[in-house]
């Protein structure tokens, strides 16, 4: 079990990490302007989307090449499709729950109800990541045990 826990932190710290600035970087500039509690919400949700994903699957993009070039093949169109593939197979079902409901409801309310932007929108991002971790594993595992990823 040690093994799998670093494994999924070795997996998805790294695009978490980008996430975190993905999320606060557009929702504290639109904070500056005359935009929505809901356009801020929303734009925390999408900017640390973009970077979590965009993470994971550059990471899954590049261990492909390498996995490839050692077998003397190139990474291809097909490969592209597998990686876009295996990224909506892992993350799909946790993505629909967490981007279009619980995630930007939470980056909407929890400043309303703390009064702070910052640190909302961070605990906003941690609350959401628990209920999009425990679908995501597990559908990570099954996508391995079929031969993905």
């Amino acid at each position: 079990m040690r093994a799998r826990i670093r494994e999924w932190i070795w997996r998805y710290l790294p695009a978490e990490l980008v996430s975190i600035a993905g999320t606060l970087v557009p929702a504290l500039m639109l904070a500056g302007t005359n935009a929505s509690r809901m356009d801020i919400a929303l734009a925390g949700t999408w900017g640390g989307n973009i970077g979590y994903f965009g993470t994971i699957l550059l990471r899954d993009v590049l261990k492909t090449r390498r996995r490839l070039r050692v077998t003397g093949h190139r990474y291809s169109g097909a490969s592209s499709l597998k990686n876009l593939r295996d990224l909506l197979i892992e993350f799909g079902v946790a993505e629909l729950l967490d981007s279009f409901l619980i995630r930007p409801a939470l980056m909407y309310w929890l400043p309303v109800w703390t009064g702070s932007l910052t640190w909302s929108l961070i605990a906003a991002k941690f609350l959401a990541d628990l209920t999009f971790y425990l679908p995501a594993i597990f559908f990570y595992e099954w996508n391995k045990r079929r031969g993905g990823n």
